[in-house]
């Protein structure tokens, strides 16, 4: 089948891949934010339990692996490369060496599902620097948000379902997601009722309903907030809920990293090291439903919606408008690439 695109590059956060790595990958991640190193050694941590490797690099591998597979069964065969934000490969020097190879229209797939600042729009910011950065002629598209579709539902269906199998009693399901600031959730989505929370609101009732689960069988709780405790983010956090939920008489907690697409170190470490050792404490059953990584349903539909893009458009529409996805940081707003206000977009 024709496609339109030299390649496809799938845009992550990136993690380090060895012990010595940890220091500079956390200097990136906080750049600009002033923290001293001693600070950064204190809350970096827990890669030391990992072997000071993040399980992000690995997961991405199997994820590109499974969409090429997929890709080409569709009649698609191009390169599929990474570029990061934090670490190696970067995303300047992936631009580098795709434009060096003859590609000049690329699409970019980032490895967040949800509409929201830190899952959208920042990755665009980012392309958009790469670009500047480089000076490199790529047209870059951008795959828009798909946490809302069948195959990424599904893919959480079987694992819930798997999940509730092996669970004892009657368990709570708690869906977790990665909490954000409240003004970037209120500043997410492309507007109306699109904000980051009401997008994991929607998934969750879908994914509960598919499962027969009654309403007062589950909720929607959060992980990994960092920042300045006078700030609101999203709550509640998932270790102050399954107390809560101990304390009500719950004796058995389901997890569901619905707002992750793979084992991200906030799914390993946030819910299989702080959480699972929280409901241990509290003498809860706890089990961590499985994420959606290379389920065929998930990969399924990644490979459609790249198989029918065209360039500039997403589904018949621009990816991103300008005000699209926004911090909520006022004055915050930096050039963005695929979308409305980009000139790299025809």
């Amino acid at each position: 089948m024709s496609f339109d695109y030299d390649a496809i590059c799938v845009v992550s956060y990136g993690g380090p891949r060895r012990p010595e790595d940890v220091l500079p990958f956390m200097r990136n991640a906080t750049r600009g934010r002033g923290i001293p190193d001693e600070r950064l050694v204190e809350v970096s941590g827990h890669y030391s339990i990992f072997g000071g490797v993040s399980p992000i690099n690995e997961r991405n591998d199997e994820l590109m692996d499974a969409l090429g597979a997929a890709l080409r069964d569709r009649g698609i065969d191009v390169p599929i490369v990474i570029g990061n934000r934090n670490w190696t490969p970067f995303l300047p020097d992936t631009f580098t060496e795709l434009a060096a190879s003859g590609a000049r229209r690329v699409l970019a797939l980032a490895t967040a599902g949800y509409a929201s600042y830190s899952g959208c729009r920042q990755y665009r910011e980012d392309i958009a620097a790469a670009l500047t950065k480089t000076g490199v002629e790529l047209q870059i598209d951008k795959v828009g948000s798909f946490a809302e579709t069948d195959g990424f539902i599904t893919a959480n269906v079987d694992s819930l379902r798997d999940a509730l199998a092996v669970a004892v009693g009657t368990p709570r399901v708690v869906f977790v997601t990665h909490s954000i600031p409240s003004a970037m959730d209120a500043a997410s989505g492309p507007g109306g009722d699109n904000t980051y929370g009401a997008q994991h609101a929607r998934v969750a009732a879908a994914i509960a309903a598919r499962v027969g689960l009654e309403d007062a069988r589950w909720e929607i709780a959060y992980c990994s907030r960092s920042g300045a405790p006078h700030i609101p983010w999203l709550e509640p956090d998932i270790n102050d809920r399954l107390e809560e939920l101990a304390a009500d008489g719950v004796t058995s907690v389901i997890t569901v990293p619905f707002g992750f697409i793979n084992d991200h170190m906030e799914v390993v470490y946030d819910l299989d090291t702080q959480a699972s050792q929280t409901a241990a404490e509290l003498g809860l059953d706890y089990v961590r439903a499985a994420t959606a990584g290379t389920h065929p349903a998930f990969i399924a539909m990644l490979a459609d919606k790249i198989a029918d893009l065209r360039p500039g458009e997403v589904g018949g529409r621009r990816t991103c408008g300008a005000n699209c996805c926004l911090s909520g940081r006022p004055g915050d707003a930096k050039p963005a690439a695929c979308g409305a206000e980009s000139s790299a977009v025809s």
